[in-house]
């Protein structure tokens, strides 16, 4: 067990590397899902087999994987796992390079809510999708770009210059602080080399270069640390952890007589959700009752389905911080390494039901694994996942659950090694069916 782990542990880790952005995440997943999963296309009709696997991607960036039944009825389930693709950072901006005090910047908008100072003083590197002009206007090529080495900095105010930072604390100002310095102002090429050395990379000329979505990226390889390597270190532990643990439990199971197994991997959750390729849009619900209908199911049939069915809303959890434990619930603690931690919250920010805890908590004990509690502090907000609104969206009972983190929206995070493992044997124990 311990080798399989071990293994386990650094495919995670490998995986995080090469999905700097969410259209790289998918792509990842694709091949963790690996070649016995036919890809299916929202453009075209669905033909399934009785007991087939099948994947379709949306955008480039969010996907849903289905494992078929080997007879489909309306006494069928449908289990499923979701989690999300994107993670907090920094977006360039369509017109971006400048020239400033003899340097060569880039403007950046804020991606979701990253914890500013983490990404200052790193070796930042560019990832994501360039869109260049083809045949059909209405169908331009993509080519996904990873810089893998460092591009550029956000290089903090030296101490000298700030000498109350350590008393007062560090602000930045998104618009004119937060800019990464990337080259000297009379270098040959000026503001445009840069995406000219992007495109040239890619193989294709700039002029045919129409969009861009590139993100920031931390370069520094993800690790492990610890005596006996207890924690991972690791940009975008939230939420490509659970991807990661959705894909192995899916990729390993096998066509269950009566029940459908699926996972759902959304982009634009650190953003709210709401887009066309985030679980506020309709791309679960349509995908199932494409696949439910392709199945058989009429109408009745595939109501029916959905209220015996569950709903994992997947997401990484705050472990307690021992430098600031007041900011924790006093007796709902989580600890990195003692197992997955169910969420909770009376205003519906989570979508844990009695029930849908009742549920889990049994599949944690026929897996034999930990589980723990998390609740926020009653005099402080709390944040929210998939969980709510695909509970509302799609009618079925869902429980929000995840590992315990810290660093959480850092540009690197920490995790718990042997949660890895307690995870993947949580989903394994759902896409049993028992």
């Amino acid at each position: 067990m311990e080798v399989h782990v071990g293994a386990l542990i650094e495919q995670l880790l490998e995986f995080i590397d090469r999905s700097p952005s969410p259209y790289h995440a998918v792509e990842a997943a694709l091949a963790r899902l690996g070649p016995s999963f036919s890809r299916l296309d929202e453009r075209q009709a669905y033909a399934l087999e009785p007991g087939g696997r099948y994947v379709v991607t949306r955008s480039g960036s969010s996907l849903v994987a289905v494992v078929l039944p080997q007879r489909l009825s309306a006494e069928s389930r449908v289990l499923a796992i979701g989690a999300h693709t994107d993670s907090p950072t920094f977006r360039v901006k369509p017109q971006a390079s400048y020239a400033k005090e003899g340097y060569l910047q880039f403007g950046v908008e804020v991606y979701g809510g990253p914890l500013f100072a983490s990404w200052t003083d790193r070796d930042l590197g560019l990832a994501g999708r360039l869109w260049f002009r083809g045949d059909d206007p209405l169908a331009p090529e993509s080519v996904l770009y990873h810089s893998r080495s460092p591009i550029c900095r956000i290089p903090q105010l030296a101490i000298h210059l700030n000498r109350e930072v350590n008393q007062k604390g560090l602000t930045l100002n998104a618009q004119t602080e937060m800019c990464p310095i990337w080259g000297i102002a009379d270098d040959p090429g000026g503001e445009g080399a840069l995406l000219e050395a992007i495109c040239a990379e890619t193989g294709r000329p700039q002029s045919d270069l129409l969009s861009f979505e590139l993100v920031l990226c931390d370069t520094q390889p993800s690790a492990r640390s610890g005596l006996s390597g207890e924690f991972l270190h690791a940009p975008r532990l939230d939420n490509l952890a659970m991807c990661f643990a959705a894909l192995s439990a899916l990729a390993a199971s096998k066509a269950s007589p009566t029940d459908l197994y699926l996972i759902a991997l959304f982009d634009n959750e650190e953003v709210g959700s709401d887009s066309e390729r985030g679980a506020g849009g309709n791309f679960l619900e349509v995908t199932v009752e494409r696949l439910l209908h392709a199945g058989g199911l009429d109408l009745e049939g595939r109501h029916r389905i959905v209220r015996r069915s569950l709903f994992v809303s997947a997401d990484m959890a705050h472990s307690v911080h021992p430098n600031f434990a007041d900011k924790h619930e006093p007796r709902h603690m989580p600890v990195m390494n003692r197992g997955p931690v169910i969420k909770v919250n009376a205003q519906e920010r989570y979508a844990t039901t009695g029930f849908s805890a009742a549920v889990l908590r049994d599949l944690c004990r026929r897996a034999e694994i930990p589980h723990q509690w998390f609740v926020n502090r009653t005099d402080l907000g709390c944040g929210s996942t998939i969980g709510p609104m695909t509970a509302a969206r799609m009618g079925i009972p869902t429980v929000d659950v995840g590992n315990a983190m810290l660093s959480m929206h850092s540009a690197r995070e920490m995790a718990g090694a042997a949660d890895v493992e307690y995870v993947d044997r949580l989903f394994a124990q759902l896409f049993s069916g028992q």
